[in-house]
């Protein structure tokens, strides 16, 4: 597929005599990394820390020194491609995301961010124009998580969310660890991982990405100005009852965990439609033991994903959830127990207003109306904003999916979300005397 032709203008300037981005090149770029890891169903296959992730990043890298960037890597194998500024005493604005993929992804999460990125130094360098403070291109390590667990490793470690030892540590299902895996393809840096360690701050940090939700494709809007990420609780549930045979056990006399563990999913879906519009409740994983379909089942473990806007919304579903299990367990009068084990607790994360409304004014430069809305995804973005001045710039994808094959966007759309990021960016690093 290529780009509209008008996109291929490119290397001129908007009305206001701001540089413009040449939205083919962006295109380009973003078909030649999906390339690496491609599937045949047209997604992309780039687990962290593969053969595959090598190649990405030396191409990432390469095309950041084309550009006269240096590039440093971290003790995670997190990369920074910066582009010097004028004033070498200011803190970098930097940008990016990530760029591996989930086994079955697609060609824009996370690699959309850190191309957009790119494309604005390279649009900067066509223009010959200097920035007073530097500018950095971030890519990420180990964001989805696929293979090695936490999620959204490089910048967790980056924040001091959990300990570089921690994350080097984590093992993928064949045992591998991140350490090893980093020695293997060359990306384990010297320079530190951790702020707290030495990393160094920036002075704001801009996130472009696709939406992955179906919001802004509703509302016919082609920017999303990102307010804030959904705080997230996730639990492990057990019902445990006692496995029996089918057909002898009269219906009065079973202590089946299903049918329970099912009444708990349905309160799942209620607690979250009583806090809506920011509030999500998910049931994804669910395990029947023994899974046998003329035996009682004995044991049912299942996955809540609650989401919440404010700190107070995830409270008040935390305490429905506990409420319900409590009742459940009262009304079955010994027949079944019930665990609820925590097992991620991250805070809502708001951003920064001042960097928002410099991405409303950019959007409405360039004649788009930025729809305010809130990121019900985790993103490299929720752990950096602890540590400087954050926000996101969304664009719709079809049909909001991601995390698939199919996973789609606009050539138009994505080259305007690099506009917004580039004019954003040379607002907050100022732009240097001729």
């Amino acid at each position: 597929m290529n780009a509209p032709e008008h996109l291929a203008q490119g290397r001129d300037t908007t009305p206001l005599g701001l540089p413009r981005i040449d939205g083919d090149r962006l295109w380009q770029r973003l078909m030649a990394l999906a390339a690496i890891g491609a599937t045949p169903r047209g997604g992309v296959c780039r687990l962290a820390l593969t053969e595959e992730d090598r190649q990405g990043r030396e191409r990432f890298s390469a095309w950041a020194r084309e550009l006269g960037c240096s590039v440093r890597v971290d003790a995670l194998g997190n990369l920074f491609a910066r582009r010097a500024g004028t004033d070498p005493g200011r803190l970098a604005v930097a940008t990016g995301s990530h760029i591996d993929t989930q086994p079955t992804g697609g060609r824009f999460d996370g690699n959309y961010g850190v191309l957009a990125g790119l494309e604005v130094l390279a649009t900067l360098n066509d223009q010959g124009i200097r920035t007073q403070a530097p500018l950095e291109v971030c890519v990420w390590t180990n964001e989805e998580g696929s293979r090695f667990v936490p999620v959204m490793m490089g910048s967790g470690v980056y924040a001091g969310a959990f300990p570089l030892a921690h994350a080097l540590a984590a093992r993928d299902t064949e045992g591998i660890s991140v350490a090893d895996a980093l020695q293997r393809i060359g990306q384990a840096g010297e320079t530190p991982a951790a702020l707290a360690e030495g990393a160094p701050r920036f002075d704001a940090y801009f996130e472009a990405h696709i939406e992955q939700g179906p919001v802004l494709e509703d509302a016919g809007r082609v920017i999303g100005a990102v307010t804030g990420a959904l705080g997230q609780r996730w639990y492990d549930v057990t019902v445990q009852g006692m496995e029996a045979h089918a057909g002898p056990t009269p219906m009065g006399l079973r202590r089946d965990a299903l049918l329970p563990a099912t009444q708990l999913m349905q309160q799942v879906q209620a607690i979250a439609m009583a806090e809506q519009p920011h509030a999500r409740g998910t049931v994804g994983m669910v395990q029947v033991h023994p899974n046998s379909r003329n035996v009682i089942p004995g044991k049912v473990r299942f996955s809540v994903d609650f989401r919440h806007a404010d700190a107070g919304g995830l409270a008040r579903m935390d305490a429905a959830l506990h409420a319900a299990v409590s009742a459940l367990v009262e009304q079955a009068r010994g027949r079944i127990e019930v665990q609820v084990q925590p097992v991620v607790d991250f805070v809502p994360q708001p951003f920064d207003a001042s960097l928002l409304e410099s991405i409303r004014l950019a959007a409405r430069r360039n004649g788009h109306d930025a729809l305010d809305i809130v990121s019900g995804a985790g993103h490299d973005a929720v752990y950096v904003a602890r540590t400087a001045p954050t926000a996101m710039i969304f664009v719709p994808c079809k049909d909001g999916i991601s995390h698939n094959e199919i996973e789609d966007a606009s050539p138009e759309h994505l080259a305007a979300g690099a506009q917004v990021l580039l004019e954003a960016m040379l607002e907050r690093a100022g732009l240097a005397e001729a």
